[in-house]
Formats: C-alpha cells, sequence, structure tokens
C-alpha cells in the first residue's frame, strides 16, 4: 500500500476467502491501482485478520486471527514464476514465513525465482513472538539471509532476535551472511544504515508530531526500496524512507496515513533537507510482490 501510495507500480501475492473480508481487502488493492492479479480466492478457509488495540505511551498490542486462514495456505504452487521474474524488486516477510509451512516453502520459492532472474530481494524480518517461538523465528530468519539482498530490522526484531547484542554487532551479524545491505529502523532517531564494504551511516529522522506507530515501519520499507530503485544512495533512500514512515506515524491507522511521493517532499523541504527525487520524474516501474500483509 505504502509502494502505491509513494507512486510505485507493485502487486501482491496472497491468497483471501471467499467473504465479505477477502472481497473488501481485494477491493481496496484495486483501488490503490494495486495489481490483484495474483491474489488467490480460496473457498475453503477465511481470510486472515488482525486487530490493533492501542495502550498506554502509543504502544499498540495485536490480536491475530490467521490460524487456518487462506493466506497460511499460500504453497509453491501459488507463485507465478514468470510474475515474479517481470519485477524489479520482491519485498517478502518474515511474517508470511511464520504462518504456515507451506507459506515459509511459498516465500523460498518466490525469493528462488528472483534470485535466477536477478531481481532485487529485500526482507523485513517483522519479528512476531505471537506467530511462533523465539527460536523458530531466529532460524528462519536466519536461514533467509543467504537469500537477500537489502534486510531491515527493527530495535524489537534486535532484542527479540539476538538479546542484549548490540544494533551495529547484529547488523554485522546480518551481513556476514550474505545481503548488501542492512537497516535498522531506530523509529524517531531515523535508522542506521551498514554496507557490506563496512560503511555505516546513522541517518537522522525528520520531527512530526507521531501518534501511531502502525505501519510506519513497512512504509520506511516501501520508500527505501522505491528511492534505491531510481538510483539514489543507500544515505538518501534512508533519509527519503525515514520522512515515509515519521508522515506515517502523524495519523491513526495504518492505511489512511501513508504519504504520498509529494507530501514526503514538502516535508523533507520544510524541514531544511535536501529532497531527491523531488521532479517526480523518478523510475517508479518496478513490482513489489508479497505475501500476507505485514504486522
Amino acid at each position: 500500500m505504502a509502494a502505491a501510495r509513494l507512486g510505485g507500480r507493485c502487486g501482491y501475492i496472497t491468497r483471501v476467502g471467499q467473504d465479505d473480508f477477502g472481497e473488501a481487502f481485494t477491493a481496496l488493492l484495486r483501488r490503490h491501482e494495486i495489481d490483484a492479479s495474483q491474489v488467490k480466492s480460496d473457498a475453503a478457509h477465511h481470510t486472515g485478520l488482525y486487530f490493533v488495540s492501542y495502550v498506554e505511551d502509543r504502544q499498540h498490542r495485536f490480536a491475530y486471527f490467521r490460524r487456518n486462514s487462506a493466506a497460511s495456505h499460500l504453497a509453491p504452487g501459488d507463485i507465478d514464476s514468470s510474475y515474479v521474474a517481470r519485477a524489479r524488486n520482491l519485498h517478502a516477510s518474515g511474517i508470511s514465513q511464520a504462518l504456515s509451512p507451506s507459506c515459509a516453502a511459498a516465500v523460498d520459492a518466490a525469493m528462488a525465482i528472483a534470485r535466477d532472474a536477478s531481481v532485487t530481494i529485500s526482507y523485513d524480518a517483522n519479528v512476531r513472538p505471537a506467530l511462533g517461538t523465539i527460536e523458530d523465528l531466529t532460524r528462519s530468519f536466519e536461514r533467509t539471509l543467504s537469500q537477500a539482498d537489502i534486510v531491515f530490522v527493527s530495535l524489537e526484531d534486535v532484542a527479540h532476535l539476538y538479546g542484549d547484542m548490540s544494533i551495529d554487532a547484529a547488523l554485522d551479524r546480518v551481513l556476514s551472511d550474505g545481503p548488501r545491505l542492512a537497516v535498522a529502523k531506530l523509529g524517531a532517531r531515523g535508522c542506521l544504515v551498514r554496507g557490506k564494504d563496512g560503511d555505516c551511516r546513522l541517518v537522522p529522522g525528520w520531527t512530526v508530531d507521531a501518534v501511531d506507530a502502525t505501519g510506519a515501519g513497512d512504509a520506511f520499507d516501501a520508500g527505501f526500496v522505491l528511492a534505491l530503485g531510481r538510483g539514489e544512495s543507500p544515505e538518501e533512500a534512508a533519509r527519503y524512507a525515514n520522512a515515509v514512515g515519521a508522515l506515517t506515524s502523524t495519523v491513526v491507522g495504518a492505511i489512511a496515513p501513508q504519504p504520498t511521493h509529494e507530501e514526503v517532499i514538502a516535508l523533507m523541504r520544510r524541514q531544511g533537507g535536501e529532497a531527491t527525487g523531488s521532479d517526480g520524474a523518478s523510475d517508479r516501474g518496478g513490482s513489489k510482490a508479497r505475501g500476507e500483509g505485514d504486522q
């Protein structure tokens, strides 16, 4: 959703039930001009759901209703190899892997196709203890690193995966398994970007009145991938992604707050930053193929 709002051309890979929720979800994708051709309709299983509740200090809590959902039955046979191979970027999430063995196998299959076709692979750890044991989630994350080009982690992800390991050490560990870029999302402080060459940049965040961080991490990923895809440096992409995530946090909800490219550029200009990609002439032709939604 964030990629589409920013002007990217993208698609979504998942399964939904033949119920009102599935119909609403598919209609939402189409309304935002997201390719829904790879969204399979499943007559035997319900559409996966989760609910977000807000607790003190603006924190949120998730309640999942995904067990035996349609998306949890996504399998390698649902992956259209030609569709994935035509993309410029494949984005996957640890959440999709945690839904079921068949869903994890589908992610593996999509990544293998992408690797063979030289499609860039971005991967967000999105560690959710409610979806599995920390041991299983860590094993899934670490075995996927060798397939990814860009890996995103949050402070919470690092704490779940590696305990009290420092962010620097965690990024080094991620990069040792193959990715060319590792990005740690630090919330209001911005992000830390480390490259395979050892270059490490702390990119500060932007000042906004944050009220709800739901979806901000996913929006950050979209901004980073799109900026890289139009030729910006990792540091420039991080500045842009920080602005995308910051704006997403200014309104309650996960969809309505997603900013447009123009709104992101306006924030960067207001706060005195050089707004890369501001002429609107960037290449936004990349596809973003995904499984069940993040969070």
